[in-house]
């Protein structure tokens, strides 16, 4: 059975299977059942979407399929994936939806399943779904104990308490008078509400790409496009930029001289913050393996480790909980802070960079300092197989010659695409022209040994 949950829900274009109305709505029913059976009573499921024109009957079908087995549904209507986690967390509710494919283009969508804590649901639950999937089977409502469910909401009222939740809990007594900054909603999730939140706080906020018709989302805008947002930052002479993408779990900012600062340095500047408190628990900072070598030399300079996950923000949060850390996330802005949320939130890592600028009193820029980013090199080498690189002398040879020669001052990565025939070589070290040479011996030697 092929397996369609991968580490970010279900992912897919829409009106194709299992991004199809049909599909949806065995998902509603398979995981209204299975919550139902878990619990003993009628399940409460929170859901939201993003702007794209899929996804309001994405929404629709969903629903059917869980009202049709017994859940109680409540719809949050355009929402960011962050808010559904907190809202699913503070409703009890038994899970929430988010219908989203992030930072896709429109014409993708996806179902992603939380659990009350607000990680994901339970792979076990997922397999179940599966199941129900690929035999098409569509569960019959079921007689359970009637579960107390919160009073009927409209999708305005839980917007609302999400927003209260990062204005009053998060914001709290976080100042923005007289801080310019300007906005990029992606045309996403983040449309409303963002603006919205940093006006709450006293901000003069300057909003662009919060026109959704159904189709820009992410187009040419967000985080995947930060050059306009620099160039507004600029024109305006705004203190900050703050970019979302479609579903606003990850953020990325540009200082007031137009310079752009990414998860690392978000991380960095974080990581300051909470020492400074006493709250970087452990001394350590979770990360992933595509972070910058030059996070990782910056904190060792703070005595503080950076633990390396593989890519995903699920494998960086189950690191955080392992370890009892207090900070983790990913270069492309996914930041995990578990005390306040276990889902990566872009307005939460956003409020909390405005947290330390404010009580530095200091620009963005000047907490940045001391975060040096690293030359790096990216090759892709096509192969007739994927041979494990430790059955390859050469390779193996010349591997270990490089990493002699980097120390500590650099760091090489070589892996295997995950879909297709390809061998990624990283390396990030001091000089442009060193890596590139040694990125171009190891090349050579896998063309040599698998190459087609």
């Amino acid at each position: 059975m092929k397996s369609l949950f991968g580490t970010d829900g279900i992912r897919g274009e829409a009106g194709k299977f299992p991004l199809d109305s049909p599909t949806a709505e065995i998902i509603g029913s398979s995981l209204a059942t299975y919550l139902a059976h878990d619990s003993g009573h009628s399940p409460s499921i929170v859901i939201g979407r993003d702007t794209r024109e899929s996804g309001e009957w994405l929404e629709r079908a969903l629903i059917a399929g869980a009202s049709a087995a017994g859940a109680n549904c409540f719809s949050a209507g355009v929402i960011t994936t962050p808010g559904v986690a907190y809202l699913t967390r503070a409703l009890g509710a038994g899970a929430g939806v988010v219908i989203s494919a992030s930072h896709n283009p429109y014409h993708d969508n996806g179902i992603k399943i939380f659990a009350p804590s607000g990680q994901k649901i339970a792979d076990s639950i997922e397999r179940l779904i599966e199941k129900d999937i690929h035999e098409g089977r569509v569960h019959q409502t079921r007689q359970s104990e009637p579960q107390q469910t919160p009073a009927s909401k409209s999708a305005e009222d839980l917007q609302s308490r999400y927003l209260s939740f990062l204005a009053n809990e998060i914001g709290a007594r976080l100042n923005l008078n007289g801080l310019s900054v300007v906005v990029d909603c992606a045309n996403g999730a983040s449309y409303k509400l963002a603006p919205g939140l940093f006006n709450s706080l006293g901000a003069k906020v300057l909003a662009i790409n919060a026109s959704p018709d159904g189709r820009n989302i992410n187009l040419n805008c967000g985080s995947l496009h930060i050059e306009s947002l620099q160039a507004r930052v600029i024109a305006e002479h705004a203190d900050l930029g703050i970019a979302f993408d479609g579903d606003a779990d990850r953020s990325l900012f540009v200082d007031a001289a137009g310079a752009f600062v990414d998860g690392d340095a978000a991380l960095w500047v974080l990581a300051n913050h909470l020492i400074k408190h006493d709250g970087l628990a452990g001394g350590v900072v979770v990360a992933t393996v595509m972070s910058n070598i030059g996070l990782e030399i910056a904190l060792r300079s703070l005595s503080v480790e950076l633990v390396r996950t593989d890519v995903g923000d699920k494998y960086v949060l189950e690191e955080l909980l392992r370890r009892k850390a207090s900070l983790g996330g990913e270069q492309s802005g996914h930041i995990i802070l578990p005390a306040l949320s276990l889902a990566g939130d872009g307005m939460i890592t956003a409020l909390c960079l405005l947290r330390a600028m404010a009580e530095a009193q200091k620009p963005l820029s000047e907490l940045t300092a001391g975060f040096q980013r690293y030359p790096q090199v990216l090759l892709n080498v096509r192969v007739k197989e994927k041979v494990p690189f430790d059955r390859l002398p050469a390779v193996n040879k010349v591997l270990r010659d490089i990493e002699e020669r980097l120390s500590n001052n650099g760091r090489l990565l070589l892996r295997y695409s995950g879909t297709e025939r390809l061998a990624r070589v990283m390396i990030e070290g001091e000089n442009q022209t060193v890596i590139e040479n040694y990125a171009s011996q190891i090349a050579e030697h896998i063309r040599q040994a698998i190459g087609e």
